[in-house]
């Protein structure tokens, strides 16, 4: 069995349509999560992400709280949820949850 280090969720919007509701939803995470790492943003594709995005990284002890709060305050956005396992492509796609539309991601670039 697998164990889960830590957490990402990947918050996907368009630079020009949805980039108010993506700086809203981020800094609703800042106040409402200050433990967790928030990462840069990403205003064009970037690895495996078919569109722009960030990231915010979380421990396991954070999951039942913060995503039901995304769950609730994605804005339309959306959001992939996955654990870190050290296995990168099952956990971006075999463990991965979403919230909102599923948007593709390029699998194959990224390691078994």
């Amino acid at each position: 069995m697998n164990t889960i280090t830590g957490w990402h969720a990947h918050i996907y919007f368009d630079p020009q349509a949805t980039r108010g509701e993506a700086e809203a939803l981020r800094s609703g995470l800042a106040r409402s999560f200050p433990e967790a790492l928030l990462g840069r943003w990403h205003d064009a594709p970037v690895g495996p992400h078919t569109a722009a995005m960030f990231q915010v990284a979380f421990a396991p002890a954070l999951f039942a709280t913060l995503v039901p709060w995304l769950a609730l305050h994605r804005q339309g956005l959306p959001v992939l949820v996955h654990p870190e396992t050290g296995r990168q492509r099952a956990d971006h796609i075999d463990h991965a949850l979403w919230l909102g539309t599923i948007l593709p991601l390029k699998a194959e670039i990224l390691p078994e």
